[in-house]
Order: structure tokens, then C-alpha cells, then sequence
């Protein structure tokens, strides 16, 4: 059984009235030089398209030149971003980028075998045999009200299923995991911060939950560094907490300003820029089995996304750009 530890969770749930900083222990002493860490180990920079979407939709194949210039190698999907999987290749292939990983929400991993038999075949087009659930099951039955934020909206939708939605996910995650393994495919789950906060009177967690209910030799984890930082909780002892069942993670930095929440909320930075000591924490994914870092960052934006990803890729090594035309 998988838990976080009890001391960690209530320093995490201390929120409120008191209005804590992100805790110390998380925050770079001083800048570390990351830029040989990736390359040392034989690894790709990745990126995960979803921070560049509106562009992708627009203009996929300009949109993934643009990534390649900056210096990026590997690239995860978040779904299709409006295109065929035929055209999603060809475009990553002319850019000299590897698709290696693609977010599926539950509506797309299917439920039946002809699911999975189609879902295959595409993989197969894309060149992807990892796929990950990025978040849990959408709450369909509940609203949203107008003019409500869409963070807002999905944290009071969440909380409104209590422990059960956390369940129906992992019993989803069981179920494709063991139908796509049958195919060379492996299934993870990426998390946010609500994952970590109490969903009923006994004080469990979506997390807890999660991870009680999941079979770890099937379902896989992909840690995104920066939610588990926004929700208090130091990431260098959460993904060794999960050492052998990690393998991606999101290379995410926030600033010190964020505030620990359940609640979707983050003030978001470049890589490097913001508090993660990525002196510590990239070696720390290493060793617990992380091989596919992908750079992501929220909105919103204080500059064009792709200088703000251009930064971040310099600070892990990608060569010197000029800025994207």
C-alpha cells in the first residue's frame, strides 16, 4: 500500500486563513547548472504539446519547426490537437521530432475491445506505445456556471463526487491498462494538486485512493513536478516515495509565490525561473525511473509561449536560439 506520509499530508492541507508560502525545503538555494543533466544520460528534451495547443491546431507543422529550433527531441501529445494521426507523424518527422507519449482523457482510452483495437492502430501511425490519463474521470453530470473559471469549475465538480470518482478512475485505469498491455502498450496516470487534498470525513485523498486501488505492475505514474509542488508537497521525496512505478514526468517550475492548494492554482515560471530545486529533483526522477522528462508550462503567460519554452529548454541544455520566427 502506497501513502503519503501523514505529516506530509496535513502540512499540505494547512491552508486557508494563514495563507502559507511554498515551504522552504522545496526552494533552490542557488541556480543549479542543469544544462548536461539530460545529455550526460543519453536522454531527449521533451515537451508536451499542450502548452503550445492554440498554435498546433493552427499550424502543426510550424508549430513543431519552432520546437525542434529551440532544441526540443521528444514530444508528447495532449490528443490529437484537431489533426489525423497520419498527418500528426509526418509533421513531427519533417520537424525531426520523436512523438513518444500522448494524454488520452477517459472519453478517448475507450471502455470496449474494438476501443482498444482502434486506439492501437493509431499508436502504431503516431510511433507511441506510452499513453497517459491526464486527470480523472471528467464529471460530466455537473455544470458549469457562467463565467466560471474553468480551474474552479473542475475543483467544485471533482469535489461534488467525492471518494467515488477517485474509485471509477481506478478501476478505469485497471481495466485499460490490462487491455492495452496485451498490445506493448502501458498505460500512467499524470496528476494534478487536487489529487492530494481529503475528498470525504476520514481525511483520504484522491491520491491515497489512487494508489490503494491500482495495480502497480499495470498502471504507471507520471509525475508533474510542478502540481505536486503547488499542492506543498516536496517532489524530490514524492517521486522517490514512487521509485520503480514513475517513468515521465513533467518538468514544471512555479514560483515562490504560489500558494499550496488542492485547487488548481499555481503562479507558473520557466523552468529554472521559478523555486523547484532542480538540482536535486531532476537526479532524484533519474534514479526512481523517470526516462521521459517533458518541459510544460500553464498559462498564464508573461511573454510568447515559445520564448518562454526556448528559456526553459536553454536552462536544460538545449543549444542557443534565436527567437522563433
Amino acid at each position: 500500500m502506497h501513502r503519503l506520509h501523514r505529516r506530509q499530508m496535513l502540512a499540505a492541507m494547512a491552508i486557508g486563513a494563514t495563507a502559507l508560502a511554498i515551504p522552504g525545503r522545496l526552494l533552490a538555494k542557488e541556480p543549479a547548472d542543469m544544462r548536461h543533466f539530460l545529455s550526460e544520460h543519453g536522454l531527449p528534451l521533451g515537451v508536451q504539446l499542450y502548452t503550445v495547443d492554440a498554435m498546433a491546431r493552427e499550424d502543426i507543422r510550424g508549430t513543431l519547426r519552432k520546437l525542434s529550433a529551440i532544441g526540443f527531441r521528444s514530444l508528447e501529445l495532449a490528443g490529437l490537437h484537431g489533426h489525423t494521426p497520419h498527418d500528426l507523424r509526418a509533421a513531427a518527422d519533417e520537424a525531426g521530432l520523436a512523438i513518444t507519449s500522448i494524454h488520452l482523457g477517459d472519453a478517448l482510452i475507450g471502455r470496449t475491445e474494438a476501443d482498444t483495437q482502434k486506439l492501437v492502430e493509431d499508436l502504431g501511425v503516431l510511433g507511441v506505445r506510452d499513453v497517459v490519463l491526464p486527470m480523472f474521470i471528467f464529471p460530466r453530470d455537473v455544470s458549469r456556471g457562467e463565467d466560471e473559471p474553468f480551474g474552479e469549475y473542475l475543483y467544485r465538480a471533482v469535489h461534488s463526487q467525492g471518494a467515488d470518482v477517485w474509485e471509477r478512475t481506478a478501476d478505469l485505469l485497471n481495466e485499460r491498462a490490462a487491455s492495452l498491455a496485451e498490445h506493448g502498450v502501458k498505460l500512467a496516470y499524470h496528476n494534478h494538486n487536487v489529487e492530494f487534498g481529503p475528498v470525504d470525513d476520514t481525511g483520504r485523498t484522491g491520491w491515497e485512493i489512487l494508489m490503494e486501488r491500482t495495480d502497480p505492475e499495470l498502471v504507471g505514474l507520471e509525475v508533474d513536478l510542478g502540481w505536486v509542488a503547488a499542492a506543498g508537497i516536496d517532489p524530490v521525496d514524492f517521486v522517490t516515495r514512487y521509485a520503480g512505478r514513475v517513468r515521465q514526468a513533467h518538468v514544471k517550475d512555479i514560483y515562490a509565490t504560489t500558494k499550496p492548494n488542492f485547487a488548481f492554482r499555481q503562479d507558473p515560471a520557466e523552468v529554472g525561473a521559478g523555486s523547484l530545486d532542480w538540482g536535486r529533483l531532476l537526479p532524484a526522477a533519474y534514479a526512481a525511473g523517470v526516462r521521459q522528462f517533458y518541459v510544460e508550462q500553464e498559462p498564464p503567460f508573461t511573454a510568447d509561449r515559445f520564448t518562454s519554452l526556448a528559456k526553459s529548454a536553454a536552462y536544460l541544455g538545449a543549444a542557443p536560439a534565436t527567437q522563433p520566427s
